[in-house]
């Protein structure tokens, strides 16, 4: 089962993804529309509906054909089994918007966050498929084959051959949002925008991502001060 219950949060990314979803959604939309525009012909009436995580829905999050049924996809040319096992991406939100573009979300509330365990695949069936279908992705970012995908940073690869799977294999209009809030001083996380740009490439260097690849515009990095959430959210 793909579908995960989640308790309303009391910190971290996801108490405030969490509210920008359930309290906030225009402060969200607005953000993503206004990435969005600079590569794209997008307009402020292309709204976002969130499907997760909502009040309404147990604040669920949702990975493998759950997350693609809840987006609408549940039928694809290019089957999700064919490319990943189960025990995939759990996305921490879902969207979609009114030209039927889908936004897959990844939020971080601290640096320690952009590292993550590595592919805990047990069989070797799933142990190949993942290493196949991340040598996809790297062979269409133009990413040499010796880089290592699977280890401190796979959260960070795992999504992003995710929107690989969906854009190119499946010609679906998704976008990878990566959420990064500033000044959440109750779990130390960073004070400036600097600090995760920083760190940010320091990960793209060790995975060999270049900053202009071919999915660069389809992946956008928003930071947002979590002073900016609790003054929205007080109006």
């Amino acid at each position: 089962m793909g579908r995960y219950k989640q308790s309303l949060s009391g910190k971290g990314s996801q108490k405030w993804l969490q509210i920008m979803v359930n309290q906030c959604p225009e402060l969200l939309n607005e953000m993503i529309i206004n990435s969005m525009g600079k590569s794209a012909n997008h307009d402020s009436r292309s709204s976002i509906t969130w499907l997760s995580p909502l009040k309404t829905d147990d604040y669920a999050e949702y990975r493998d054909a759950n997350f693609l049924e809840r987006l609408g996809l549940a039928e694809l040319q290019q089957p999700l089994e064919k490319f990943w096992p189960n025990g995939g991406p759990r996305w921490d939100a879902l969207g979609k918007n009114d030209r039927e573009e889908v936004f897959l979300v990844e939020a971080k509330a601290h640096l320690s966050e952009l590292i993550s365990s590595p592919s805990q695949a047990k069989s070797a069936a799933s142990i190949e498929l993942i290493r196949k279908s991340l040598d996809e992705t790297k062979s269409f970012l133009h990413i040499s084959l010796d880089k290592d995908w699977t280890s401190n940073y796979y959260q960070y690869t795992n999504r992003l051959a995710h929107l690989y799977f969906l854009r190119v294999k499946n010609n679906i209009p998704a976008y990878l949002v990566f959420l990064y809030f500033v000044g959440d001083e109750e779990v130390n996380g960073p004070r400036t925008k600097e600090e995760w740009l920083n760190a940010i490439q320091e990960m793209r260097q060790v995975l060999g991502i270049e900053e202009n690849h071919p999915l660069a515009k389809y992946v956008l990095e928003l930071f947002v001060d979590v002073d900016t959430i609790t003054s929205f959210t007080h109006e």
